[in-house]
């Protein structure tokens, strides 16, 4: 099944070469692949994936090894930001 993975910020940099410029790839996984799994071919640090939605609908980190996407979602993962 296929899903759109998206990073942000300085996550984008862990994405193919290809993808950077639009900070998005779609993914073939299989059907019942938890978030954890398919976020690990791409090596983040675990201290930056932050903030994980799909579809907009915040997953919490405890939920991220058991959280299963649906063919068509978009996984997005933003690193902490800080600011003033």
């Amino acid at each position: 099944m296929r899903i759109n993975f998206k990073l942000y910020a300085s996550l984008t940099q862990h994405l193919p070469a290809e993808a950077r410029q639009s900070n998005r790839v779609e993914l073939d996984i299989a059907e019942g692949t938890p978030i954890a799994k398919i976020i690990e071919p791409f090596g983040l640090p675990e201290k930056l994936v932050h903030l994980v939605l799909v579809n907009g609908v915040y997953v919490p980190p405890e939920e991220r090894l058991s959280f299963t996407p649906k063919e068509g979602d978009v996984l997005a993962i933003w690193p902490p930001i800080a600011g003033g």
